[in-house]
């Protein structure tokens, strides 16, 4: 079975958003349906963070294994932080006129009230290494293809500081699945419904603020359609993740992506 993975310990970090200072309606860039897609998967972080930790943690006890233990506990600490901090800003969208508690609601009534209660355990730790996956390499593009330049400040150190701590922890859950069940047939079962569940949720998340934009429409959703589908999130986030994962062979770790988070968290001055 594959050990703990010798990359960088997770090490949580406070960062506290300034939600007090206004947060345009629009924040990418002053487009709306760039602003609506991050936000969508903004509303699906903290339930889905404390998932992650549930699921981890269910079985940590089962693993002997220090070093693993350590890396856990800083992933705990680390998605436990990330979901405190992208909570504070749905209190910017319910002021921006949003009602974004509808929508959660319906999400974690099915995500968490249903699925989860009715998974075995061992799934639901499959389905959060597979979303840990995907979520790394969205920390990756990210970092390396710096497409949040144009975003306010505030959200863009939030989403960097996010995505720089997804990649130190991107193996955690993947290890701790192979101490307790290494069979390709459990990982490729938490494959598929990550993927289904992430991408299902994040396009009702999306549509939803959309349907509730009064200074969003049709026309403009043609223009800022062409921005959005330039980062090709099916293809190098989704396919490029499920391709990787049904490899043998794979491992989290083989993506050599520590130097990115490293020299983020250094600029920022959270190294």
């Amino acid at each position: 079975m594959t050990s703990a993975s010798p990359r960088l310990m997770p090490r949580p970090r406070a960062l506290a958003p300034d939600f007090e200072s206004p947060t345009p309606r629009h924040w990418f860039g002053g487009l709306a349906l760039p602003t609506h897609v991050v936000n969508g998967v903004n509303l699906l972080f903290p339930a889905g963070e404390r998932f992650f930790i549930r699921s981890v943690r269910y079985y940590l006890d089962k693993v002997d294994d220090p070093v693993l233990h350590e890396q856990a506990r800083g992933f705990f600490g680390q998605e436990g932080r990330h979901a405190q901090a992208h909570e504070s800003f749905f209190q910017v969208l319910t002021a921006q006129g949003y009602k974004v508690k509808d929508f959660l609601r319906i999400y974690e009534f099915i995500a968490y009230n249903g699925i989860e209660r009715v998974a075995p355990p061992a799934l639901r730790l499959a389905v959060t290494a597979a979303c840990e996956h995907f979520t790394a390499i969205l920390a990756e593009e990210a970092l390396r293809e710096r497409f949040l330049e144009a975003a306010h400040p505030t959200l863009r150190a939030l989403l960097l500081w996010h995505a720089a701590e997804e990649i130190e922890h991107r193996s955690v859950a993947y290890d701790v699945l192979m101490k307790i069940d290494s069979s390709y047939g459990l990982r490729v079962a938490g494959l598929a419904m990550a993927s289904a569940c992430l991408a299902g949720f994040w396009v009702m998340a999306a549509v939803s603020l959309i349907q509730q934009d009064k200074e969003f429409n049709l026309r403009q959703l043609r223009r800022e359609w062409q921005v959005v589908k330039e980062r090709h999130v099916g293809r190098n986030v989704f396919l490029r993740g499920i391709r990787e994962y049904l490899r043998r062979d794979f491992h989290p770790s083989q993506a050599d992506t520590d130097s990115l988070a490293a020299e983020y968290l250094g600029s920022a001055g959270l190294a």
